[in-house]
């Protein structure tokens, strides 16, 4: 569309293009309704319809069973942090978790914020956290063992998810939820916060697995329990509504336009192997996590120097490729690649690295 960039944005990030357009058809008029999807009630059934339809979508595209729920919370990924361990570590019982990166560490922290017992039984910063530790010995007893599948600021990601021997498995998917085809079955509770790769900002995905509901206490503040969110179907309170909407219309074009997770794992595939093809048959480009490790979500790389990095994001943006600086922590260049960057974005984004490399090399 005219006036458009190739978006490789981290978060809020990319979204696909028919789904911005169906949301600008209904947003005056949503389902003749007479009412924007921004203002119909919560409680309505134009909402209830979204809110259910996203469910369905949800536990399709992810094969769930019936002992999983489907809620929409906010606060994003962030007061999950500390909302697992309030809600399923009980006291006397410690947690396994596995430290990758910023993201988390963060987990880590917000879990011993509250006293609760945090066992760090891998972690890769070692290496600065630049690939995925392997061969993880978990504790037998532990009450649910953490990870974050896919790592934005580092470029690392987990290929296969740990075997666990039957501990509950919980993990932030913040970055790369319905990227691919997974076995649900080893996870107690999944997470996600939907600026990624789902939708706008002011939403976050909760699945959870039946039995872990019956660790919840009692006495927690009742917006801070996931049975709260359960009972109510995610509508204690109002929720995210227009987040919730753009959700559904994003998990309807996976299933209706791409085909599904299966589908979708294979352009993701196509796009990241163009992408980091680049960066290895090149001089003037370098990696920067371990290839074993490599994310096909965030391809992050340097350039010789960082004067000629904040070139290269400046003159990226002049040629319609934006979103290209790397995190401010780490700096360097990162291209985002979600669901919705097209193919033909990533091939825009190869063709402008080489001749950059060439003319600067």
């Amino acid at each position: 569309m005219k006036g458009r960039i190739h978006n490789f944005n981290a978060g809020p990030a990319v979204l696909p293009l028919p789904v911005l357009e169906e949301i600008q058809a209904e947003l005056i008029d949503f389902k003749g309704s007479g009412m924007s999807i921004t203002e119909v009630s919560h409680r309505s059934k134009w909402f209830e319809e979204v809110i259910e339809d996203a469910a369905v979508r949800i536990r399709r595209l992810l094969k769930l069973d019936k002992s999983f729920h489907v809620l929409y919370l906010q606060g994003g990924a962030s007061l999950q942090f500390c909302m697992i361990p309030m809600n399923l570590l009980p006291e006397g019982h410690s947690a396994d978790y596995v430290n990758t990166g910023t993201w988390a560490t963060k987990a880590i922290k917000e879990a011993r914020i509250q006293g609760k017992a945090v066992k760090v039984v891998a972690s890769s910063e070692d290496k600065n956290f630049s690939y995925i530790p392997k061969g993880i010995s978990f504790s037998s007893d532990a009450a649910y063992a953490h990870i974050t599948s896919n790592n934005t600021i580092k470029g690392t990601q987990w290929v296969s998810f740990p075997d666990t021997d039957g501990v509950p498995l919980i993990c932030d998917m913040s970055s790369d939820i319905m990227s691919r085809s997974i076995d649900v079955s080893p996870f107690g509770l999944i997470y996600a916060g939907a600026q990624k790769n789902l939708g706008p900002a002011g939403a976050t995905l909760v699945i959870i697995r039946e039995d872990m509901l019956e660790r919840v206490p009692k006495e927690l503040p009742t917006m801070l329990k996931y049975t709260t969110f359960v009972d109510h179907n995610s509508m204690f309170n109002t929720p995210p509504c227009f987040a919730v909407y753009t959700i559904q219309l994003v998990l309807k074009w996976l299933e209706e336009t791409i085909g599904g997770l299966e589908k979708m794992e294979e352009v993701n595939r196509e796009k990241a192997g163009l992408l980091y093809r680049a960066i290895d048959e090149s001089e003037f480009y370098r990696g920067t996590a371990e290839k074993e490790s490599r994310s096909v979500m965030n391809v992050t790389f340097r350039l010789p120097g960082e004067d000629l990095e904040k070139e290269f994001v400046q003159q990226a943006l002049e040629h319609g490729l934006g979103g290209l600086k790397g995190h401010r922590s780490v700096g360097g260049c990162r291209a985002s690649i979600y669901n919705a960057s097209t193919l033909e974005a990533v091939k825009a984004l190869v063709d402008f690295m080489d001749e950059f490399a060439r003319k600067n090399g």
